[in-house]
């Protein structure tokens, strides 16, 4: 029978690739919430639809399943992607597709006369989106974003479904030797919520 101690010596050992998915994760997410995020703020019509078909793919679609396609399917038609780039990709844009919504709600809360003033400076619509909405959507939405974060963290647990050994396949495999799941899934949610 394991000490508590070496089963959080054991989950810790995947907490390398926790952090490095939930990095990898954050180049996926930010960049997409960024631009969907606007996209869908200053599109119209048939462009707007295309833009928010594309976040509700993402925001809509089970994690697992899209993992399962990535990492299993894509290979099939010479697509090949590593365990890493399928998880990271996959937990950061279903996490971009939510994170989008905070964007486009903060550049839509803003006061019309924000844009209106500084096109009355002369700005053009992206001087005035980088330079005056933007960076007062992002102050707003920063709350959102930190929520965000912590969901990534929290979906890093099923990227173990693809060989990758993070703190909850480390747990898994603790628990198929010692057979004590009470002790080791336990010390699993511990350590998710130190994290």
């Amino acid at each position: 029978m394991m000490s508590i101690f070496q089963i959080w010596l054991g989950i810790l050992q995947g907490l390398h690739v926790t952090a490095l998915v939930t990095l990898y994760g954050l180049l996926f997410a930010v960049p997409f919430a960024l631009l969907f995020g606007i996209a869908q703020h200053l599109t119209t019509g048939l462009a707007r639809f295309a833009v928010t078909a594309v976040i509700e793919f993402w925001r809509s679609s089970s994690v697992i399943i899209l993992l399962f396609v990535f990492y299993y399917a894509l290979p099939v038609f010479g697509i090949e992607l590593s365990a890493m780039t399928v998880g990271a990709m996959v937990i950061g844009l279903n996490i971009g597709g939510y994170a989008s919504q905070s964007v486009r709600a903060g550049l839509q809360a803003l006061d019309k006369g924000q844009s209106e003033a500084g096109s009355a400076l002369g700005l053009t619509r992206a001087q005035v989106l980088f330079m005056i909405e933007l960076p007062q959507a992002l102050t707003a939405m920063a709350p959102t974003f930190i929520n965000q974060l912590i969901q990534l963290v929290k979906g890093t647990a099923i990227v173990s479904l693809v060989t990758l050994t993070d703190m909850t396949f480390r747990a898994k495999e603790l628990a198929q030797i010692e057979y004590d799941p009470v002790a080791i899934y336990t010390s699993l949610l511990l350590a998710y919520f130190v994290v």
